[in-house]
């Protein structure tokens, strides 16, 4: 699997995790799968930085992101 996809893919995860999150803290739940989720996206994103350090930095963020969308989108 590409590197690039697993790190964008770990992103939109951990993103929409968040929402989940506070949603379920404010409804005074246990935040079970979004908890979850929040770890399984952000441990893709670490095994994709930890893989190639150099390529995916904080100030290209947006281009991965964007090369990804418009390869699969193609």
């Amino acid at each position: 699997m590409d590197l690039e996809l697993v790190f964008v893919i770990g992103l939109i995860v951990a993103a929409f995790s968040i929402p989940a999150l506070v949603n379920a803290f404010s409804d005074r739940r246990w935040p079970r799968g979004s908890a979850l989720a929040l770890i399984a996206g952000v441990g893709a994103v670490v095994f994709v930085a930890r893989q190639e350090p150099e390529l995916f930095t904080l100030d290209r963020v947006d281009d991965v992101f964007v090369s990804v969308v418009a390869r699969y989108i193609n």
